[in-house]
């Protein structure tokens, strides 16, 4: 039955997670609601991830059981319209369950070290560098979408890109997510504040995964 490379690529891991039988689940948060503040309130983080993440889950749920059905009807124009859905809200659960992994307490913040701050140095000169460009790249897009630090594989670098809305990096062919910070209100605060709390031991074991290294 046919159906889009980009609808195979992000149904494939969530229909392998719910192995066709169980459904996604809303992941646990790795800390307390309150364990980011000052840098993020508890009161949005309870709200994001019980309201905003959990209605992906929801909505992911709803849309692959009924691309199930259409496919296996063999109602081709049914599946062909439930791909926005299966991205915004697949998108929307694959992102935010890597997002809640790359954040930390700032009692916990490390800078990055060994492979990840080699790479670090080599292209963009410094940890200030990156977060230079990457806040430059996330604050130039309009309305809600996600920065990316990712690693080419092919260029053997690391590269910062931007999604919008939902969208999720990993269909992306040639790169892999290390560290992905989703858009807020007031834009430039928060991207300033943020890095408080990115946790680079998970884009350093992230890099190590990636790399080999």
């Amino acid at each position: 039955m046919l159906r889009s490379l980009a609808t195979r690529r992000l149904a494939a891991p969530l229909l392998q997670a719910r192995g066709m039988a169980t459904q996604v689940k809303l992941p646990d948060l790795p800390y307390d609601y309150s364990a980011l503040e000052p840098v993020i309130n508890a009161e949005i983080m309870e709200l994001h991830h019980k309201k905003h993440h959990q209605a992906y889950v929801n909505g992911v749920n709803k849309a692959l059981e009924q691309y199930a059905e259409a496919e296996h009807q063999g109602d081709v124009g049914k599946m062909i319209g439930l791909q926005g859905a299966i991205k915004f809200n697949g998108g929307g659960h694959i992102n935010h369950s890597m997002f809640w992994k790359m954040l930390c307490p700032p009692k916990e913040y490390e800078d990055p070290s060994g492979a990840l701050e080699q790479a670090i140095e080599a292209d963009f000169g410094a940890l200030d560098g990156l977060v230079s460009k990457f806040n430059a790249a996330a604050g130039g897009v309009q309305g809600s979408g996600w920065g990316w630090l990712a690693y080419s594989p092919e260029s053997k670098k690391l590269v910062i890109t931007t999604t919008p809305n939902q969208d999720p990096l990993q269909p992306t062919a040639g790169l892999v997510p290390l560290l992905g910070i989703d858009y807020k209100n007031d834009r430039p605060a928060y991207l300033k504040e943020v890095w408080k709390v990115v946790n680079w031991a998970e884009a350093g074991r992230r890099f190590k995964e990636a790399t080999g290294a």
